[in-house]
């Protein structure tokens, strides 16, 4: 991977995190970004024990005869600590708190979890975690249940919001039938260090038939034996993307255009894959993608594992006013960030590729989500990628497959270091992370989606932002 430049370091945030930096950043009241977790090989999956707690009226989905059931051996089976608070040693620190609110019904429900929650939070270590775990409202049996379990919602972002030294609250939502098959994955991954840049966010977990084991982990790397096509992975977080995937057990294809051929030699090589320069706007694209995949990787709808992965993360922006966008600047943000990806993935369908376990995985942006000044046309595409991803898993799910989106918030990356320094500062500082995320951080959320335990995962967009004031 190429080193970082001064516009892809966060300057401000080495200089306040020690030293005389750190002492007058405290004395100013000025943010001190925590210097985040990340995955590394080997470690453990939290850095402290981890304390379930069961929260509401009506019975809950998990829990047997002790505080959290299916949950604390979902964690017990990766090997956390789920030893109780109360038997930390004077200063210990917890590594994560996951609450089973599945019961949580009534609205006295909601100050309970607040109270039961209070205590844990100051008890939390860096980076540390919370996660959790409640009712979908769709799905409720009154008016009361759905409010309280949309009121979930709001605790879980505001405690994202209080937190600090890197501690992040998500919330996993459970779809009618769900149970701890399908919420194993997405706990695992919200607990671990991978998921640290993913904050404030709610994700919604349904019923996954056939859908099997979760509670423990995987024997060998989770992606072995399939087929992963990233495009856009020259650079960024395209390569960051490959490099996770390659990690995680699958065989990249890398694709980028003819241009970069030389970043994008250096990535497949990186990560013993697969080259195809390719531009995925011209009109043999698709047909050249299947040619590629059959010729080199054999038939993906054999038995096995030789499942495919398609990550869309080829990307363009030609920002200008609304007023000034002309036609050609609408056209080539839309042809590469929205129409390839629907024609791609078009062309694999009806070549049979996309079988049982397959992922499609599409790039969104909180630009998307949210809207962006000056960014009308780059805007809709991404917001265009988030209902793409919704309207395709449908499709998927007969043939077993799934799609959904990330949405990457402000990203150290080549594009970021172009914009103007004040601009750059607001983007980190305004995220409840006080900081911009990493390639690796949409990278590690991408390979989660692609993963056989996130099968309940389905038609959603999962924000990698820090918990961004954008789009958040």
């Amino acid at each position: 991977m190429t080193s970082a430049t001064s516009g892809t370091r966060d300057l401000y945030a080495e200089a306040v995190r020690t030293g005389p930096g750190a002492a007058l950043a405290k004395r100013l009241g000025l943010p001190r970004p925590a210097v985040l977790r990340r995955h590394a090989d080997g470690q453990p999956l939290l850095a402290g024990p981890v304390l379930v707690l069961t929260t509401g009226s009506e019975p809950s989905v998990f829990s047997t005869r002790e505080a959290g059931g299916a949950l604390a051996s979902v964690l017990r089976g990766a090997g956390a600590d789920t030893a109780p608070v109360d038997s930390l040693e004077a200063g210990g620190r917890l590594g994560a708190v996951v609450v089973d609110a599945t019961g949580a019904a009534r609205t006295g429900d909601l100050a309970a979890l607040g109270l039961a929650l209070g205590p844990a939070v100051r008890r939390l270590g860096p980076s540390a975690r919370v996660v959790v775990v409640g009712p979908a409202p769709a799905a409720a049996g009154d008016p009361e249940a759905a409010a309280v379990a949309q009121g979930l919602e709001g605790v879980v972002r505001t405690v994202g919001k209080e937190l600090r030294a890197g501690a992040t609250a998500n919330l996993l939502r459970l779809a009618p039938g769900a149970g701890a098959a399908e919420v194993a994955g997405p706990l695992l991954f919200l607990v671990s260090a991978r998921s640290a840049f993913v904050d404030g966010q709610v994700v919604e977990v349904a019923a996954a038939e056939g859908l099997s084991g979760g509670a423990t982990a995987p024997a060998g790397p989770p992606l072995e034996g399939a087929v992963a096509v990233v495009t856009g992975a020259a650079r960024g977080i395209g390569r960051a993307t490959a490099q996770v995937l390659a990690r995680q057990g699958a065989r990249v294809v890398a694709v980028d255009v003819p241009a970069a051929s030389g970043d994008l030699a250096a990535t497949a090589n990186a990560v013993r894959g697969h080259a195809l320069a390719l531009d995925v706007t011209a009109p043999d694209a698709p047909r050249r993608l299947v040619e590629h995949l059959r010729e080199r990787l054999g038939d993906l709808r054999g038995p096995g594992d030789r499942r495919l992965v398609v990550v869309h993360n080829a990307g363009i922006t030609r920002d200008r006013l609304l007023v000034n966008l002309d036609a050609a600047r609408w056209d080539a943000v839309l042809g590469v960030n929205l129409a390839a990806p629907l024609r791609l993935t078009a062309a694999l369908l009806d070549a049979g590729l996309l079988g049982e376990g397959a992922r499609v995985v599409g790039v969104s942006s909180t630009s998307g989500l949210a809207g962006n000044r000056g960014q009308a046309n780059y805007a809709a595409s991404k917001a265009g990628v988030a209902g793409w991803v919704r309207a395709l898993d449908p499709q998927l799910a007969a043939a077993g497959a799934t799609a959904n989106a990330v949405a990457p918030g402000f990203v150290e990356t080549e594009m970021t270091a172009r914009i103007p320094p004040l601009l750059r500062q607001l983007g980190r500082r305004t995220a409840s992370l006080q900081q911009g995320g990493r390639p690796v951080d949409v990278a590690e959320t991408v390979a989660w989606l692609a993963e056989p335990a996130s099968a309940g995962v389905r038609g959603q967009v999962v924000r990698v932002c820090g918990q961004a004031l954008v789009g958040a």
